[in-house]
């Protein structure tokens, strides 16, 4: 698997860094890709990973349906946030030495 970036360069919505797509090699999801992670700068310091959702409405009520969920174990989706960001540091790395 590998984690391709897009940096968010226009700065709308404030805080939002990049966006995040993971691309699969090998396995049954060769050659597909799942796209909607954000990597966001919190107000009070770190950094933060927000998964694929779609919103919808219930009685004029906005709400979201998360499209990557936990099977069993809850702290899945912890591995997958680190994981993430840990590629993200390499990548600004990788554009901090290439300037």
């Amino acid at each position: 698997m590998t984690i391709k970036f897009f940096l968010n360069d226009k700065g709308n919505p404030a805080g939002k860094l990049a966006d995040a797509e993971l691309l699969f090699s090998g396995g049954p999801l060769n050659g597909l890709k799942l796209v909607g992670f954000g990597v966001w700068e919190r107000k009070g310091g770190g950094r933060n990973v927000t998964f694929p959702a779609r919103s919808y409405s219930v009685n004029g009520e906005r709400r979201t349906f998360s499209l990557l969920r936990p099977i069993v174990e809850v702290t899945a989706q912890e591995k997958l946030r680190d994981l993430i960001l840990e590629a993200f540091k390499e990548y600004e790395a990788e554009l901090a030495g290439a300037a």
